[in-house]
């Protein structure tokens, strides 16, 4: 009998694409069930890798296009095309992350995502028509003043001197003014895949929560918080849009904020965004056994991470289907995560050695724990007939 794999994980961060994850997983089955249909889909959440699972997934075309990184240098920002040739799919990351910034240099008072503000100019000015911006990852909390500023929005204090998107500069923001927003912005629809659900201020807002990762100490948290609050009234006054309060406008320091203010964006999760994209569900369908994952597994992946999502179709369209994530650690308490679906959570480290090193084997770690799990398989599957 041969058996159907669909193979949905997310990237291994900083060893393995999500393609190269699907890849080592095959190699593993292949070992076992040599006639296996092996599907390869390759995920992600809206965060690494989406540009890429987007334009694998609908034959479109990666392209680069330099803009201002996090404190204004130059870096290589990334547009995924979808392949209808009307989308695109922008890693605000890939203009305004965290790793563009150098630890020493992480200060979210001054770091910017005018960047991804270029991005989406660039696909304005490209004639896309529908635009899907990732979340997390960022190096910014400036509420998507600097992201504004670059689609033409202009932000004046009360002296009517311009102020620049940074976030050392939210609480200074008297006056917003439209009148050199980009002419194509109101006729582009915009999609947010974000993987949280933090709102913009207080203690699980964007500055407290993720603040201190992008260099904040707590007297900037409270600055930030304080900026952002103060940003938000503003935008509310002067543009009629309230988003303090809306569960994901905290992500990336408040760009989800600013994405809901300054475009007619829309909130949705990322994993949502790419199962869509990707069209797991026709792929699902055909499924004896899914196997997904991601680089770790913790007590968060219940909240919107590839795994839990690609569990819950598949556990949607056939109660009855073997689902099995391998990750490269698991973290804490997982138990809650078998309460919810997972037959199986697996972790590829196979001992204690230097992170480097596992690093360099992720791939052999994938595919050794992959052939284990489907020598069970086999085995359970004989003793059933």
């Amino acid at each position: 009998m041969s058996y159907t794999f669909v193979l949905a994980p997310d990237s291994f961060k900083e060893s393995l694409s999500a393609k190269d994850v699907c890849q080592a997983m095959a190699l593993g089955i292949r070992r076992v069930f040599p006639d296996a249909n092996i599907i390869h889909v390759p995920m992600a959440d809206g965060g690494e890798g989406s540009t890429e699972a987007v334009v694998d997934a609908t034959g479109g075309k990666l392209m680069s296009h330099i803009v201002q990184g996090p404190l204004g240098e130059p870096v290589d920002g990334q547009i995924g095309l979808h392949g209808n040739g009307t989308s695109a799919f922008i890693e605000m990351a890939s203009a305004s992350g965290l790793h563009l910034v150098l630890a020493n240099q992480r200060n979210p008072l001054y770091t910017s995502t005018y960047g991804t503000g270029e991005l989406i100019v660039e696909c304005l000015e490209l004639g896309i028509r529908d635009i899907m911006v990732g979340l997390g990852g960022s190096a910014t909390n400036d509420g998507g003043m600097g992201m504004a500023q670059a689609l033409g929005y202009r932000f004046f204090d009360h002296n009517g001197k311009e102020l620049d998107g940074k976030g050392i500069n939210l609480a200074q923001v008297d006056t917003i003014d439209t009148d050199n927003v980009h002419p194509k912005l109101s006729e582009v629809t915009f999609t947010v895949a974000c993987d949280v659900q933090n709102v913009l201020t207080g203690h699980e807002g964007a500055s407290a929560v993720f603040g201190p990762q992008k260099g904040a100490t707590p007297k900037m948290v409270e600055q930030l918080d304080q900026g952002l609050a103060h940003f938000a009234s503003i935008i509310e006054r002067d543009l009629g849009n309230s988003v303090t309060d809306i569960p994901g406008s905290g992500a990336a320091g408040g760009l989800g904020a600013g994405l809901l203010a300054f475009t007619n964006a829309k909130l949705k999760r990322g994993i949502d965004i790419i199962i869509e994209t990707t069209e797991l569900n026709k792929k699902l369908a055909q499924a004896d056994f899914c196997f997904t994952g991601e680089g770790q597994m913790n007590h968060q992946t219940k909240y919107g991470k590839t795994p839990y999502g690609v569990l819950q179709l598949a556990k949607k369209l056939n109660p009855a289907m073997t689902v099995i994530a391998i990750a490269g650690s698991l973290s804490g308490d997982i138990n809650e995560l078998y309460d919810l679906g997972f037959d199986g959570i697996f972790s590829s480290i196979p001992e204690l050695m230097p992170l480097n090193t596992l690093m360099e084997d992720a791939s052999y770690n994938v595919s050794r724990v992959t052939e284990a799990i489907c020598r069970i398989l086999k085995s359970s599957q004989s003793h059933t007939r």
